[in-house]
């Protein structure tokens, strides 16, 4: 999906970086959601993007080819993983599609689409 055609009331929340004054292991709720680039229970963004692609190659059968991007949300993580759909000579002409993966605040998957097709050597559009 194309940055411009992104629905703009659906932009996941991001940590603030604002100090609280607190320190480290006081209890806080900071202390138990992970702290800063981590969601509740302490799933950190390189555990989502793990257990995003692991998850979704169980569902798939293919092995995801890599992790677009990983973004936290209120109820956990979103990723995009990209995926080999169909193998082709020359492999500039394989087909990839692009997956859009919700995991709960846990890092367990409870939702997964197909956001894109396309050709390996298609480069995207810019504005």
């Amino acid at each position: 999906m194309a940055a411009a055609e992104e629905d703009e009331t659906e932009r996941p929340r991001r940590p603030s970086g604002k100090k609280t004054g607190r320190k480290a292991g006081d209890g806080s709720d900071e202390d138990r959601k992970g702290g800063a680039g981590q969601a509740a229970h302490g799933v950190s963004a390189p555990q989502a993007m793990r257990r995003a692609a692991e998850q979704l190659r169980g569902l798939l059968g293919r092995a995801p080819e890599s992790v677009s991007a990983v973004r936290p949300t209120d109820d956990g993580w979103q990723a995009d993983i990209e995926v080999l759909e169909l193998e082709r000579v020359p492999s500039t002409t394989s087909i990839m599609a692009s997956y859009r993966v919700l995991l709960d605040e846990e890092g367990e998957l409870v939702a997964y689409e197909r956001t894109r097709r396309y050709t390996r050597g298609q480069v995207d559009r810019s504005g």
